[in-house]
C-alpha cells in the first residue's frame, strides 16, 4: 500500500478511532495518543493492509486491543454513553425526566463498564458505535451467530440488574432503558 492509498483509506478513520478509545479511555489525550499509536502499526504493515476485507474492522480491532491494554495498566474500565443525548430534543429532558435518564445512563454505563470481554466489546460496538453483528464478528474474529448470543445475553444482564435497582420503577422506565439499549 502506498502513501498515498494509505491516506485515502486508513487517515479517513481517524475520527471513528479516536471516538472508540475516547469510550474506554474516558480521556482526549489517552485518546488522541492511541489513535496515533494505531495509525503507527497501521503504517508499519500497511504491505499486509492490502489483502483484508475491512481496513476499518481490522483498525478498529488494533484500537479495542490497545485500549485493553491501557486499560489494564490502569486498571479502569468505563464507557460514555453521552451520545444518547445526541439526537434528543429539549422537551424530551424536562428537569425530572433529564435526572432519570442520568440515572439510567449512570447505571448501564457502570454495568457494561463491569461486564467482561467480549460481552462489553459487542455491546459496545453494536449499541453504543452502531455496527452491524457482521462487522463485529469480523472485527472481534467471532462468529456471527456467537455475535447474537452475546448480545442478546448482555442486553439481558442490562435489564435485570436495571429491574433489580429500580424494583417497581423498571416498568415506567421500560421504553427509556429501551431507548438505551
Amino acid at each position: 500500500m502506498t502513501a498515498q492509498e494509505f491516506n485515502e483509506k486508513v487517515v479517513p478513520l481517524n475520527k471513528q478511532l479516536y471516538r472508540y478509545a475516547f469510550r474506554y479511555l474516558e480521556n482526549q489525550d489517552d485518546s488522541k495518543d492511541a489513535v496515533q499509536e494505531v495509525f503507527v502499526k497501521l503504517w508499519k504493515m500497511r504491505a499486509d493492509l492490502q489483502g483484508l476485507n475491512s481496513i476499518e474492522g481490522f483498525a478498529v480491532r488494533i484500537m479495542r486491543n490497545y485500549c485493553l491494554d491501557r486499560i489494564k495498566m490502569k486498571k479502569t474500565v468505563s464507557l460514555d454513553l453521552t451520545d444518547f443525548f445526541k439526537n434528543r430534543s429539549t422537551e424530551d429532558l424536562q428537569p425530572d425526566k433529564s435526572l432519570e435518564i442520568n440515572d439510567s445512563v449512570r447505571l448501564v454505563k457502570k454495568i457494561i463498564g463491569e461486564m467482561p470481554e467480549p460481552q462489553r466489546s459487542v455491546i459496545s460496538l453494536r449499541d453504543i458505535e452502531g455496527y452491524s453483528n457482521e462487522e463485529i464478528a469480523e472485527t472481534l474474529r467471532i462468529a456471527d451467530g456467537t455475535v447474537r448470543v452475546i448480545l442478546s445475553r448482555g442486553r439481558n444482564k442490562i435489564r435485570e440488574i436495571l429491574a433489580k435497582q429500580y424494583g417497581y420503577e423498571y416498568e415506567r422506565n421500560k421504553n427509556l432503558v429501551a431507548e438505551i439499549l
